[in-house]
């Protein structure tokens, strides 16, 4: 009986050698204990490496900027960073591909709508930020860069919209969506292809605010900002109530059928427009094309609140499969600092993703104030689906159809198509 006993003990032991062995390859690896006059966390000097190395989207203004702040990084700490042109569109296939063997860089940078799939593909490391750390950085940006409650980014950029308007035909910003009616009112002539104010009618980017505004929404979040998939409010009643306001402009004529992007820009910069919703991409062409008379201001106020336009954030990752984790992430702190994100913004021209930064640019003024307003897109990959089905929608809607009845056809079509794309993975 002891006999079997023994012999039931050396197996058990042995298979859980086995299972040890074959655990997953990035264990947690004890943390040393700080040496004397350390604080826990704090990177020692024995740590450092000779080089960090970083993917800088292939744009030269871009370039340009990380090149002179990473200068001041080496000055600083005496780690050498090496930078390679790469965009950022093309930055996780390459990872996916390359960083389990170490070929991915320390830090890369993305947008915050792919964090979803870069947690899912566990391409960046988790980071663990003090409040301190994170101090400056405005709260949406933060949460744009994390998953499910892992941060995965320290942000860099915010990127969003508002009201852009020719002085020579609007003296001052309208601040209520009922100024900017009688704005579209009062100089709309679409037979001289004159109007008050254009916006691209059918893009769901720009038309969420307008949903939002009355109570519309994506996805649903709960109190830890994870999404609801199955919880969709773009049929709800806040949100048919925002697409019937914009159906009746198309209906009053304000807004051309088949309005694009380009023909809103085009009639802007010829001076026959007075105000248009767009973002901080069109500003040179415009300032080129109108000169002092180009105006930037937030979007106007519906029933006393601010409206909240989708934003953007871009942001430094640190590779999940680097083996300079705390040092990556310190670089990573330093080309976002104030200082830095102001060089940044005065050589590449990117609105920074900090509260405390004064722009001084009165085009991009109104952009800032914007923001404060504005919410990231949904981050999970489901929010691919969502698109399409809501510009076809709006195309309906342009056109006249039952705005209650599109809605609820389109997010039937977003679920569907959500299932499927799950079914698929």
């Amino acid at each position: 009986m002891k006999m079997r006993s023994f012999l039931l003990l050396l197996v058990m032991g042995l298979v859980l050698a086995v299972l040890a062995a074959c655990g997953p390859d990035r264990e947690e690896e004890a943390a040393p204990t700080p040496a004397e006059g350390e604080t826990e966390g704090e990177v020692t000097e024995a740590e450092k490496p000779d080089t960090l190395t970083m993917w800088v989207n292939d744009e030269d203004a871009q370039l340009d900027a990380y090149e002179e702040i990473t200068e001041r990084f080496t000055e600083e700490t005496g780690i050498n960073v090496d930078i390679t042109p790469f965009s950022m569109l093309d930055q996780t296939d390459a990872l996916s591909l390359d960083a389990a063997s170490g070929g991915g860089p320390d830090l890369f940078f993305q947008p915050n709508d792919r964090m979803g799939d870069i947690y899912l593909q566990g391409l960046a490391a988790e980071l663990e930020l003090t409040e301190e750390q994170l101090e400056g950085y405005p709260e949406g940006a933060i949460t744009a860069l994390s998953y499910e409650g892992a941060q995965l980014g320290i942000p860099a950029v915010i990127e969003t919209y508002g009201l852009m308007y020719n002085t020579e035909l609007v003296e001052e910003a309208p601040a209520t969506i009922e100024e900017l009616e009688q704005i579209a009112e009062e100089l709309t002539n679409a037979s001289a292809d004159e109007y008050g104010f254009l916006m691209e009618g059918t893009n769901f980017y720009y038309l969420y605010p307008f949903l939002e505004a009355y109570g519309g929404y994506v996805f649903n979040q709960d109190a830890d900002g994870v999404y609801d998939i199955e919880d969709i409010g773009l049929a709800n009643e806040g949100a048919t109530e925002g697409a019937e306001l914009i159906q009746s402009w198309f209906e009053a004529g304000y807004l051309p059928q088949g309005i694009t992007g380009d023909i809103m820009n085009g009639l802007f910069e010829d001076g026959k427009v007075g105000a248009v919703v767009t973002g901080p991409w069109n500003i040179p062409n415009y300032s080129a094309a109108l000169g002092d008379n180009l105006a930037v201001a937030p979007l106007p106020t519906i029933d006393g609140e601010n409206m909240a336009s989708f934003s953007g954030v871009k942001g430094w990752l640190v590779n999940e499969y680097s083996e300079n984790i705390e040092w990556a992430t310190e670089l990573a702190l330093f080309i976002t600092n104030p200082e830095n994100a102001l060089t940044y913004f005065e050589v590449a021209g990117e609105l920074p993703a900090r509260t405390d930064v004064e722009i001084d640019d009165e085009l991009r003024a109104g952009l800032v104030e914007q923001a404060e307003y504005a919410v990231p897109m949904p981050n999970i990959p489901a929010m691919s689906q969502v698109w399409d089905p809501m510009e076809d929608a709006f195309e309906f809607i342009s056109q006249g159809q039952d705005a209650q009845e599109v809605l609820e056809e389109a997010v039937d079509q977003i679920k569907e198509q959500i299932q499927l794309s799950e079914g698929a993975n």
